[in-house]
Protein backbone atom coordinates (compact mmCIF):
# COMPACT_ATOMS: atom_id res chain seq x y z
CA UNK A 1 0.00 0.00 0.00
CA UNK A 2 1.26 3.24 -1.13
CA UNK A 3 -0.17 5.59 1.93
CA UNK A 4 1.83 2.72 4.24
CA UNK A 5 5.16 3.55 2.81
CA UNK A 6 4.42 7.50 2.58
CA UNK A 7 3.69 6.86 5.90
CA UNK A 8 6.90 4.84 6.78
CA UNK A 9 8.91 7.91 4.80
CA UNK A 10 7.56 10.46 6.54
CA UNK A 11 8.29 9.10 9.90
CA UNK A 12 11.85 8.37 8.78
CA UNK A 13 12.60 11.13 7.95
CA UNK A 14 11.31 13.54 10.67
CA UNK A 15 12.90 10.90 13.07
CA UNK A 16 16.23 11.41 10.91
CA UNK A 17 15.64 15.48 11.02
CA UNK A 18 16.09 15.00 15.09
CA UNK A 19 18.66 12.56 14.76
CA UNK A 20 20.56 14.82 12.39
CA UNK A 21 19.90 18.07 14.62
CA UNK A 22 21.13 15.78 17.64
CA UNK A 23 24.26 14.87 16.30
CA UNK A 24 25.38 18.25 15.71
CA UNK A 25 24.36 19.62 19.01
CA UNK A 26 25.57 16.88 21.07
CA UNK A 27 29.19 18.21 19.72
CA UNK A 28 28.03 21.52 21.77
CA UNK A 29 25.85 20.84 24.79
CA UNK A 30 26.03 18.29 26.98
CA UNK A 31 24.16 17.26 30.19
CA UNK A 32 26.55 16.83 33.18
CA UNK A 33 27.67 13.99 34.89
CA UNK A 34 30.16 11.01 33.17
CA UNK A 35 27.61 9.17 31.76
CA UNK A 36 27.46 12.13 29.25
CA UNK A 37 30.59 13.60 28.76
CA UNK A 38 31.35 12.10 25.46
CA UNK A 39 31.92 14.32 22.88
CA UNK A 40 31.47 11.57 20.00
CA UNK A 41 28.26 10.91 19.09
CA UNK A 42 29.46 6.94 18.47
CA UNK A 43 30.56 6.76 22.10
CA UNK A 44 27.52 8.87 23.40
CA UNK A 45 25.35 6.60 22.45
CA UNK A 46 26.84 3.52 24.36
CA UNK A 47 28.15 5.65 27.20
CA UNK A 48 23.98 6.15 27.94
CA UNK A 49 23.14 4.08 31.00
CA UNK A 50 20.54 1.23 29.66
CA UNK A 51 17.62 1.88 32.25
CA UNK A 52 17.56 5.39 30.11
CA UNK A 53 17.72 3.98 27.07
CA UNK A 54 14.70 1.75 27.48
CA UNK A 55 12.87 4.54 29.28
CA UNK A 56 13.27 6.42 25.60
CA UNK A 57 12.67 3.12 23.56
CA UNK A 58 9.59 3.06 25.39
CA UNK A 59 8.28 6.42 25.54
CA UNK A 60 8.50 6.22 21.80
CA UNK A 61 6.62 3.43 21.42
CA UNK A 62 3.62 4.95 23.32
CA UNK A 63 3.84 8.12 21.25
CA UNK A 64 4.12 5.81 18.24
CA UNK A 65 0.51 4.22 19.68
CA UNK A 66 -1.04 6.94 21.09
CA UNK A 67 -0.83 8.98 17.90
CA UNK A 68 -1.76 6.95 15.49
CA UNK A 69 -4.86 5.20 17.59
CA UNK A 70 -3.42 2.19 18.66
CA UNK A 71 -3.55 1.63 14.72
CA UNK A 72 0.01 0.59 14.10
CA UNK A 73 0.27 -2.61 11.91
CA UNK A 74 -0.49 -2.45 7.59
CA UNK A 75 -3.64 -3.60 7.95
CA UNK A 76 -4.82 -1.35 10.40
CA UNK A 77 -3.39 2.10 9.88
CA UNK A 78 -5.50 3.18 7.31
CA UNK A 79 -8.69 1.23 7.56
CA UNK A 80 -10.23 4.93 7.78
CA UNK A 81 -9.97 6.02 3.97
CA UNK A 82 -9.64 9.53 4.97
CA UNK A 83 -6.54 8.88 7.23
CA UNK A 84 -3.54 10.69 5.25
CA UNK A 85 -0.47 9.31 5.41
CA UNK A 86 1.56 11.58 8.22
CA UNK A 87 -1.19 13.40 9.48
CA UNK A 88 -1.55 13.31 12.99
CA UNK A 89 -4.11 15.81 13.78
CA UNK A 90 -1.06 18.36 15.46
CA UNK A 91 -1.13 21.76 13.16
CA UNK A 92 -0.68 23.90 16.64
CA UNK A 93 0.12 27.39 14.23
CA UNK A 94 -2.86 26.14 11.64
CA UNK A 95 -0.94 26.38 8.80
CA UNK A 96 -2.67 23.30 7.15
CA UNK A 97 -5.61 25.27 6.28
CA UNK A 98 -4.74 26.55 3.09
CA UNK A 99 -4.85 24.08 0.68
CA UNK A 100 -1.81 25.57 -1.22
CA UNK A 101 0.03 26.35 1.65
CA UNK A 102 -0.27 22.45 2.92
CA UNK A 103 1.24 21.23 -0.49
CA UNK A 104 4.16 23.35 -0.23
CA UNK A 105 4.97 22.53 3.54
CA UNK A 106 3.95 18.46 2.15
CA UNK A 107 6.20 18.67 -0.26
CA UNK A 108 9.05 20.19 1.82
CA UNK A 109 9.09 17.58 4.69
CA UNK A 110 9.38 15.04 2.49
CA UNK A 111 12.29 16.97 0.61
CA UNK A 112 13.90 17.63 4.10
CA UNK A 113 13.30 14.19 5.11
CA UNK A 114 14.69 12.51 2.51
CA UNK A 115 18.11 14.96 2.57
CA UNK A 116 18.04 14.37 6.28
CA UNK A 117 17.99 10.32 6.05
CA UNK A 118 20.95 11.11 3.35
CA UNK A 119 22.56 13.38 5.96
CA UNK A 120 22.46 11.20 9.01
CA UNK A 121 24.07 8.55 6.85
CA UNK A 122 26.55 10.31 5.91
CA UNK A 123 27.56 11.71 9.05
CA UNK A 124 27.70 8.35 10.78
CA UNK A 125 29.82 6.75 7.91
CA UNK A 126 32.25 9.98 8.59
CA UNK A 127 32.48 9.38 12.00
CA UNK A 128 32.95 5.82 12.08
CA UNK A 129 35.61 6.42 9.17
CA UNK A 130 37.61 9.11 10.81
CA UNK A 131 37.04 8.57 13.96
CA UNK A 132 36.68 12.32 14.68
CA UNK A 133 32.91 14.51 15.54
CA UNK A 134 31.37 16.10 12.85
CA UNK A 135 31.87 19.33 13.73
CA UNK A 136 35.55 18.79 14.73
CA UNK A 137 36.65 16.82 11.65
CA UNK A 138 35.50 20.51 9.91
CA UNK A 139 37.40 22.09 11.97
CA UNK A 140 40.38 20.46 12.36
CA UNK A 141 40.76 18.42 8.98
CA UNK A 142 42.73 15.06 9.36
CA UNK A 143 42.88 13.20 5.83
CA UNK A 144 42.58 9.53 6.27
CA UNK A 145 46.03 7.99 5.28
CA UNK A 146 47.25 5.43 7.48
CA UNK A 147 45.01 2.06 7.55
CA UNK A 148 42.70 2.56 5.54
CA UNK A 149 42.32 0.94 2.54
CA UNK A 150 39.82 0.64 -0.19
CA UNK A 151 38.49 -2.08 -1.20
CA UNK A 152 36.77 -3.70 -4.21
CA UNK A 153 36.64 -2.54 -7.63
CA UNK A 154 38.48 1.01 -6.31
CA UNK A 155 40.98 -1.02 -4.91
CA UNK A 156 42.12 -2.63 -8.06
CA UNK A 157 42.18 0.76 -9.87
CA UNK A 158 44.90 2.30 -7.17
CA UNK A 159 42.68 4.61 -4.98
Amino acid sequence: DRRWLREAELNHGRICMLATTGILVQEVIRLPGDAFSAKFALDAWAQAPRGGMLQILVAIGLIEMVSNRFAITATTMFQNPARVPGDLGFDPLSLGTNPATRAKYELAEVTHGRAAMMGLSGMIHQMIVSKQPIIDQLLNFRPITEGFKVGGAAGNLGY
